[in-house]
């Protein structure tokens, strides 16, 4: 049905104007102008005809199906134009009016109404509060966009129309070519991942970019991107991601979760290369359009200066990527075909007064070169630098292979080197850190592309306990599970557990104390206190059965005192765990990507430096490790300074336990395993501490 939308057979266009510079009579200018080959079909009671073409005073009046209607017309309007639009056969319906929920409540029911009606025809809407759609290849410029750039194999989405308008302008201004644009605006019915699915099936299509301030079904998004990232490049730039939504967090997995850290961890899972700036979205979808895909990161930078080579050489060891060395023959050959004072090491520096030819050879030698991936071209401009004529040697050397970048620097001087670079679909950027930072997206996409099938572990488990204990919590309206019960739990899952009992009597947690052994450790219990410690309610390293007994007494008798209206149902008595490295793993579950599994290690590094990584359950053995390895601070975990490493395959399994766990089981909306007491390989972590929160009104202390 979306043909209809992206190839129309012929264009209605409600509202059409006579009067320049209204949107109405925009549209029908820039279909026009886009040489559209079927009928453009406008509307407008009083015109007959509209830049010489004739004007219809209904629908009814045309006489013949129409499979895109554009409705341009005021608000109160807008639903008879959308009634006479399903009347006369319209498959996909763009609404440009504006007005709707973006404005007020009033306009939200307008706009579900209008949505509504159009489900109810079958018919999909577009928009409402849009800029339109167009297609180069197809001639279709059914927007209010001031421009239209020659066809490519770049397709956009947007939901700012805004936004696409500025995007229109700036390929135009660079001579960049696209397939599509499609304004989203308000997403009453189609949506990013309507037009992600249609895009990685246009043939005209290399690489989908999107501009995305919310994503309508977050588990559909990923589904549809994952599929496409397989055949397509997607680069997306999602805004509006400051607000953490954190309010009710009670852990702190949920305090350090916001709606940026969800939206990353959900890119990364469908293969979406993510673009931090309007500037990166083009940095990036220019060198997919127009080069092959790395097959590695190994990167040779050639240069006619010292300077911008070293800023090169930086920005591809701060991406994580190789400066490689040479072959050594290659190097020999090179060698004796510059000059003397040249540089055959990498960075390839051919001097300042390099002609187009000494970077022809240059990029010969790199090409020919089987240690290197990819290829970085710096040219500065200096007085005998050809900057047009070097460009002209990039392109005739160029063989397809190996992706090869440029970075011409400078203004007016380089601009015709520039112009030519573009025209050759050779990507062309200001600075070396641009040029290396779209080559990282480049290799980040090509590891994803070729990671390993994702093959989630399922452990055998006691599902049936864990059942019961959500149950009666639920039931009884208790939505916080306290220590003792979430242990439970964690064992049905077979985490390692310290012994431990609850204590309702200082004589009973002497009793237990002598049972499973001193030191121990005692923790108050209450379903009203989440933060023991914050209110003197752990008491450490009990070695005997008077400091038991008073620790029990005082803590009581204190936390009374503390907090009056909480419920004490007594002490935990545990037995204390053994001193190794401690780290906290958790989980939050976000309301549009579902729960994200959270790592990071205890004290400072989550609390001062925030070290977490992120990653959406459920998550294979790989992805567990990747979030251990993401971390800044993973060097601890595999030892450094003559320190011992600690058990890293423990971490990820446990991480992959409470993967499945909070897959199992939706009703946990957050959870911590903190400290996760991790020793050295051969060791099996313990779960010192733990807190769950089911679904329900938080109530804290």
């Amino acid at each position: 049905m979306l043909e209809a939308l992206l190839t129309p057979e012929n264009v209605a266009i409600i509202g059409a104007s006579r009067t320049p510079g209204k949107v109405g009579y925009e549209i029908v200018k820039n279909m026009v102008t886009a040489g559209f080959e079927g009928d453009i079909v406008p509307i407008n009671p009083t015109a007959d005809v509209i830049l010489g073409i004739k004007c219809y005073k209904d629908l009814k009046d045309y006489g013949k199906k129409i499979d895109l209607s554009v409705i341009s017309v005021p608000l109160a309007s807008v639903t008879a134009a959308i009634e006479s639009s399903i009347q006369a056969g319209a498959q996909v319906i763009t609404v440009i009016s504006a007005g709707f929920k973006e404005v007020n409540a009033e306009g939200a029911k307008l706009e579900k109404e209008i949505a509504q009606l159009c489900a109810s025809h079958n018919v999909r809407l577009l928009g409402p509060n849009c800029l339109g759609s167009l297609n180069t290849h197809h001639k279709v410029n059914a927007s209010f966009a001031p421009r239209l750039p020659k066809p490519g194999n770049i397709a956009i989405l947007s939901q700012s129309g805004a936004l696409a308008a500025a995007i229109l302008d700036w390929m135009a201004a660079s001579q960049l070519g696209m397939s599509h644009l499609v304004s989203i605006g308000n997403k009453a019915d189609l949506c990013e991942n309507d037009f992600i699915s249609a895009f990685v099936e246009d043939k005209n299509t290399k690489v989908i970019v999107g501009y995305l301030e919310s994503i309508n079904s977050g588990d559909e998004f990923i589904k549809v991107s994952e599929a496409a990232s397989m055949v397509k490049p997607v680069v997306i730039f999602k805004s509006g991601t400051t607000k953490a939504g954190t309010k009710a967090a009670s852990s702190h997995t949920g305090s350090l979760a916001g709606a940026d850290i969800a939206y990353g961890a959900a890119f990364r899972r469908a293969g979406i290369v993510r673009a931090e700036s309007f500037e990166a979205i083009f940095d990036y979808a220019t060198a997919f359009a127009m080069q092959p895909l790395p097959k590695g990161g190994r990167v040779a930078i050639i240069t006619n200066a010292g300077g911008p080579g070293i800023m090169a050489a930086d920005a591809v060891e701060n991406a994580g990527l190789q400066v490689t060395a040479l072959d050594s023959t290659i190097a020999g050959e090179l060698k004796k075909k510059l000059p003397a004072a040249a540089s055959v090491g990498n960075p390839i520096d051919v001097l300042g007064d390099a002609d187009p030819d000494r970077y022809g050879l240059a990029l010969d030698a790199a090409q020919d070169d089987p240690n290197v991936d990819a290829i970085i071209v710096i040219l500065t401009p200096q007085a005998m630098t050809k900057p047009a004529e070097t460009a002209d040697i990039i392109a005739a050397r160029m063989r397809g292979e190996k992706p090869i970048l440029a970075s011409f620097m400078g203004g007016e001087d380089v601009k015709p080197g520039k112009d030519k670079l573009i025209a050759y679909n050779i990507p062309y950027y200001p600075s070396p850190e641009r040029a290396v930072a779209s080559l990282k997206a480049m290799c980040n996409y090509v590891a994803w592309r070729n990671r390993p099938p994702r093959i989630v572990t399922r452990y055998p488990v006691n599902r049936r306990r864990v059942e019961r204990i959500i149950s009666r919590h639920i039931r009884s309206n208790v939505f916080q599970i306290g220590e003792v019960k979430a242990k439970e739990i964690l064992r049905a899952y077979n985490f390692n557990v310290p012994d431990g009992q609850l204590a309702t009597t200082s004589e009973e947690a002497v009793e237990i104390s002598s049972r499973i052994g001193y030191p121990v450790a005692m923790k108050i219990v209450s379903p009203e206190i989440l933060h023991k410690s914050d209110m003197g309610g752990v008491k450490l390293n009990m070695t005997s059965p008077d400091l038991v007994r008073d620790a029990y007494d005082l803590m009581m008798l204190r936390i009374r005192q503390k907090a009056p209206n909480a419920r004490l149902e007594g002490v935990y008595v545990e037995k204390m765990c053994p001193r190794a490295r401690e780290v906290i793993i958790g989980m939050t579950r976000d309301p549009q990507f579902g729960p994200m599994l959270m790592f990071g290690l205890g004290g400072i590094f989550v609390e001062v430096m925030k070290d977490v990584t992120f990653h959406l359950a459920p998550i294979t053995s790989e992805e567990a490790m990747q979030m251990l390895v993401r971390t800044r601070s993973y060097a601890l975990l595999k030892g450094v300074r003559g320190q011992a490493g600690v058990n890293i395959d423990g971490i990820a399994g446990g991480l992959q336990r409470m993967s499945q766990l909070v897959t199992d089981f939706p009703q946990i909306v957050e959870m911590d395993i903190n400290p996760f007491i991790v020793g050295e390989t051969g060791t099996e972590p313990i779960a010192a501490d733990a807190r769950i929160t089911l679904s329900g009104v938080n109530q804290k202390l």
